[in-house]
C-alpha cells in the first residue's frame, strides 16, 4: 500500500465501493430471484453495440459473433478442480441483478449471443433481458429423459421461450451414445429439426461426433470442448483415460485427434472449455482455437472480464492464419 494512504483512508474508501457495488447490484440473491426479474435498474439496458466490433458468422440464419458468452458462472456449474467453493462464491456474486448486468455489459461490447442449458434459468434469464431492452440470442443445449416425448416437450417449451438455435446438450448425448441408444439420439436430432431452427450436438467425446458424422443427421453444427494441454495442471498423457475429468482438469482429451477430425467436417464449430475452465489464459486459448479450427468460442465470463477478453478475441481474429475453412 503506497504510504500516502493510511489505514483509515483505505478502509473508508473500500466501504463506499462496496455501498456502491451493493446498490449497483441488488441487496440480496433472495430478493432478486423472488420475481424473476427484480432489482432491474436503468443502467442496465443495453444499448446497440457497434455491428463490427466482433467478426460474426453464420450457423444457418443466424449471424452468431465470434466470441459467444458462456453461462456455466451464472447457473452456477463452474468447474474448478478441487477447488469446492468456487461455484458457492459464483453464486453469491451472480445476484439475478448482477447476472443482467453481465448480459447487458456483454451485448455492448459485441457479443450478440449467449449459450446456456434449457430450464428455468433460461427463462427468468431471457425474460429479464428483453425486459430490459437486451436482444441477445439464445443457443440452448436440450436435456431430458431418454425418451422422444418428454424431448419434445422440452423442445417446445425452449422454442416458446425465445431459443434462437438447439443443440443436444453434452450430457445427453453422452449418456444416448454409452447406453447405445443412437436410434433416439437421431429421433431427438429429426425433432429439434423441425423446429425449423439451427440444431446441433454437444459432446466431450470424440466419439459422439465420428457417430454424428457417420450417421450424416441433419445437423448445422457442433458444441465440442477444445483446448491445448499445455498448462501447468495438465495430466499427464496416462491419467487421460476419459473424454474428461474433473481431477486432474482436462476436458479435451486428445485435441490433436479432434483438430484432425474436424478438418473435414464442413458443419460450424463451437469450441467450449476453451480455457480448461480457467487453468489457460484467454490469449493462448483463443489463439489456439481459432488457429486450429474452431469456427466460434464459447468462453463463461464475470463481467469484469468480458471488454478485455471481447478485446483478446478481436485481436486474434485479425491476424489469425488456419488450414481449416471458416465453416460459419
Amino acid at each position: 500500500m503506497p504510504p500516502e494512504i493510511n489505514r483509515r483512508k483505505f478502509i473508508q474508501e473500500s466501504l463506499l465501493l462496496s455501498a456502491g457495488g451493493a446498490l449497483a447490484t441488488g441487496l440480496g440473491q433472495g430478493a432478486a430471484l423472488a420475481d424473476g426479474v427484480s432489482g432491474k435498474t436503468d443502467d442496465l439496458k443495453s444499448p446497440a453495440a457497434a455491428a463490427d466490433a466482433l467478426p460474426q458468422g453464420k450457423i444457418g440464419n443466424l449471424q452468431i459473433s465470434r466470441l459467444i458468452m458462456g453461462s456455466n458462472l451464472i447457473t452456477y456449474f463452474a468447474h474448478s478442480r478441487d477447488l469446492n467453493y468456487v461455484s458457492e462464491l459464483a453464486r453469491h456474486y451472480n445476484t439475478l441483478p448482477k447476472i443482467l448486468e453481465t448480459l447487458a455489459v456483454g451485448e455492448q461490447n459485441g457479443i450478440n449471443t449467449i449459450a446456456i442449458h434449457c430450464g428455468d434459468d433460461f427463462k427468468r434469464f431471457i425474460a429479464g433481458h428483453r425486459q430490459q431492452g437486451g436482444k441477445l440470442q439464445w443457443i440452448t443445449g436440450v436435456e431430458g429423459n431418454p425418451t422422444l416425448p418428454d424431448f419434445e416437450t422440452v423442445i417446445k417449451e425452449v422454442v416458446d421461450a425465445g431459443a434462437a438455435a438447439l443443440y443436444l446438450h453434452g450430457n445427453a448425448s453422452e449418456r444416448l451414445f454409452n447406453s447405445n441408444k443412437l436410434e433416439l439420439m437421431g429421433q431427438i436430432i429429426e425433432a429439434m429439426g423441425k423446429t425449423k431452427l439451427p440444431v446441433g450436438v454437444g459432446c466431450h467425446d470424440i466419439r459422439v461426433l465420428l457417430e454424428c458424422e457417420k450417421y450424416k443427421w441433419p445437423i448445422n453444427f457442433y458444441v465440442k470442448t477444445f483446448h491445448h494441454l499445455n498448462y501447468p495442471s495438465a495430466p499427464r498423457p496416462e491419467q487421460r483415460e476419459a473424454p474428461h475429468s474433473e481431477n486432474p482438469g482436462y476436458w479435451c482429451q486428445d485435441p490433436d485427434a479432434l483438430i484432425a477430425l474436424m478438418s473435414s467436417v464442413e458443419k460450424a464449430w463451437i469450441a467450449f472449455k476453451v480455457m480448461a475452465a480457467g487453468a489457460i489464459p484467454p490469449k493462448s486459448a483463443f489463439d489456439y482455437c481459432f488457429k486450429n479450427g474452431a469456427d466460434h468460442i464459447l468462453a463463461g465470463m464475470f463481467d469484469f472480464q468480458i471488454a478485455e477478453d471481447v478485446k483478446i478475441a478481436a485481436r486474434t481474429l485479425e491476424g489469425v492464419k488456419r488450414s481449416r475453412p471458416w465453416r460459419s
